[in-house]
């Protein structure tokens, strides 16, 4: 297995602590396998156009209200 870093808000890695019961690197682990899956749906001939589609839906879906549920995890 490949190790990275990642980098982090110091505000985001302290309200992480307060959820220690969460293992973090699984968690990302899960949401970038999901996403790569996603992103291997897309249908590449579909050139410039499902690029930039792509991208807004990653940009809106990224950050939302539903991502609360990880917490959980």
């Amino acid at each position: 297995m490949t190790n990275i870093t990642l980098s982090i808000d110091d505000e985001v890695y302290n309200k992480m602590k307060k959820f220690s019961e969460i293992r973090w690197s699984e968690f990302v682990r899960k949401i970038i396998s999901k996403r790569i899956e996603e992103l291997e749906s897309i249908n590449e001939n579909d050139g410039f156009l499902t690029m930039l589609a792509s991208e807004k839906a990653l940009k809106d879906a990224w950050d939302n209200d539903l991502d609360e549920r990880w917490n959980e995890i």
